[in-house]
């Protein structure tokens, strides 16, 4: 009789919804110290916070920042949290977000990763298939000749957006080297204190214990699953908390322990990361970026589905590509290196990033968490969600039903934003999943970061995080139309959305109903003419032309590319 067959091994995963939309270029939450700087943030929160919970207003004096700022932190750690049932999550006001403030360990670690670099981005193995598709003439190419040296190096838009296999090595990388420092943040003494300021670095982990409530907090930055499947409490895969009753919580276990079982764990999900990369790239080398910045070259080979993370829509040129509810596996999608196409994601997503598209329109249905754009160009950008941050794009124009303020970062210009455009039959529906109010729409309502993003690995010009990024312009009401989804490409699940759920700004709606108004002016106009054959192919020619002259101007023939079966 053959054995049992063992259950697949479950591997530690570093949790990249931290790494990709929670962090802010905002330099004075960077800590060359880390650990010294941060121990004395949380003696300081600590000593003034009994419940462990933090507002805007005692961040705004701990870490000197401006009351804007505080309330922005405080709104992406919203978005990036680990835990459903924190209070900060059952806040939909951003006076009840500051109400409920943020737990401070989670706000640690959140600060902690601030020092964090990104995976410098690569070049693509087939130049000449990059070339067919990315448009080699843009309207800043005529001033290149005069941009720095930074500039011209963030004006390089053939970048393309390391495997996912890549970016989860490297997050490990970092987690490895820095795991550490993060434990010391969350143990306390023996006595059960916090460790106070230096305290780590004299006495070391002997004198440390971690609870298991302070354990669960690095479920902020690492879990168990694969693949989008059901991700598991830190505290059950461990030798020395699993199966602790809630009502009787385990005991404090020794610093080192948790600290060889990470390291150790870490280190298998490395090897296990290399490993799947060689079968299916072959050989490959890499570099921690974290220790020395140097390019980690990897295949460019699209990602299996086998690697756990997002649904990833990748290299789609000159077409369309329609993806409903059943196409999306997890909770998160990519849109990556798409050019001259129209992409369609109907379905309710917690996070999406659009990165490296040129001449495209992309639809996001509903995304519940954060949307982040990158390095595009000519896009035009349709999506619900409730925080979106637009880094490093040209000449877009973004369309959003959008809860809290969009976040401008990074080296953009000619950006434009306007309100929501469309919709589909199951929109409302999306947005109720993910808890997208569609009575709150800050699509103009801009905040505005610095040119410069520390965490990226390029080398920057002394001085030059003072430079604020360009900001975005409101479209003009005169060139806002409706985007309208043929039917064709709807799903055939019925839905109840049949108009924007979004209302409109009246200089929008005026101008939508004016044009209305002029369509059925011209509608009566030419049934109450009367011409003869020649007379109507005449006509009919000339509004074809016009017809076509407005399509390529306003980029709506995209819409014509859709190919069934996409």
């Amino acid at each position: 009789m053959d054995s049992e067959q063992q259950p697949p091994k479950v591997y530690l995963h570093p949790r990249r919804e931290a790494f990709e939309h929670g962090l802010l270029p905002i330099p004075k939450l960077i800590f060359t110290d880390g650990l010294q700087s941060l121990s004395h943030i949380k003696s300081d929160i600590l000593s003034s916070t009994p419940n462990h919970r933090v507002n805007s207003e005692t961040l705004s004096r701990v870490l000197q920042i401006p009351p804007d700022h505080s309330r922005l932190l405080i709104e992406t750690i919203s978005v990036v949290l680990h835990r459903d049932s924190d209070p900060l999550l059952k806040a939909t006001t951003p006076q009840e977000m500051d109400k409920a403030g943020v737990n401070v360990f989670d706000l640690l670690l959140f600060l902690y990763i601030q020092n964090y670099k990104r995976l410098l981005p690569k070049s693509h193995k087939d130049s000449a298939a990059v070339a067919d598709v990315w448009p080699s003439t843009s309207a800043f190419d005529g001033i290149l000749s005069v941009l720095s040296p930074l500039q011209l190096v963030r004006s390089n838009s053939r970048r393309f957006v390391p495997s996912q296999g890549d970016e989860e090595a490297h997050q490990l990388s970092y987690l490895h080297k820095h795991i550490g420092n993060i434990l010391c943040l969350l143990a306390d003494s023996v006595d059960g204190k916090g460790n106070k300021e230096g305290e780590a670095e004299e006495e070391g982990y002997e004198s440390m214990v971690l609870s298991v409530d302070k354990f669960e907090h690095l479920g902020f930055l690492l879990l168990f699953g694969d693949n989008g499947s059901q991700r598991f409490p830190l505290s059950q895969n461990t030798p020395f908390f699993a199966n602790s009753d809630p009502n009787m919580p385990a005991s404090p276990v020794p610093a080192p322990l948790v600290l060889d079982w990470l390291l150790e764990n870490i280190s298998s999900a490395q090897e296990h990361i290399s490993e799947r990369s060689t079968k299916e790239n072959g050989p490959s080398s890499s570099s921690d970026q974290d220790v020395a910045m140097a390019d980690a070259a990897a295949s460019s080979a699209k990602p299996s589905s086998s690697i756990r993370g997002p649904s990833l829509i990748e290299g789609v040129s000159k077409s369309s590509c329609v993806k409903q509810t059943s196409d999306i596996k997890g909770t998160s999608v990519k849109v990556v290196n798409c050019h001259e196409s129209v992409i369609y994601i109907m379905a309710p997503v917690k996070y999406a990033t659009v990165y490296g598209c040129s001449d495209a329109t992309i639809v996001l249905g509903a995304v519940g968490k954060a949307v982040r754009v990158e390095h595009c160009e000519r896009v035009h950008l349709i999506s619900t969600t409730k925080r979106i941050c637009i880094a490093n794009c040209r000449e877009c124009v973004f369309f959003l039903g959008v809860n809290q303020k969009p976040l401008i970062v990074g080296d953009n210009h000619k950006l434009q934003v306007a309100p929501y455009n469309t919709f589909y039959p199951q929109l409302e529906e999306h947005m109720n999943q993910v808890g997208i109010d569609p009575k709150v729409n800050n699509w103009d309502k801009l905040m505005i970061l610095g040119v410069i993003d520390p965490h990226d690995s390029l080398s920057h010009p002394a001085g030059g995080s003072d430079i604020q990024s360009e900001s975005a312009t409101c479209l003009d009401p005169d060139h806002y139309t409706n985007f309208v989804i043929p039917s064709s490409l709807v799903s055939e699940q019925a839905g109840s959305t049949n108009d924007n759920p979004f209302p409109l700004p009246d200089p929008y709606l005026a101008s939508q109903q004016k044009n209305h108004k002029s369509l059925e002016e011209v509608k009566q106009l030419l049934r109450d003419t009367k011409l003869d054959d020649t007379q109507k192919r005449e006509l009919s020619g000339a509004l074809h032309s016009c017809f076509k002259e407005w399509l390529f101007a306003s980029g709506n023939v995209r819409q014509l590319y859709y190919l069934p079966g996409e």
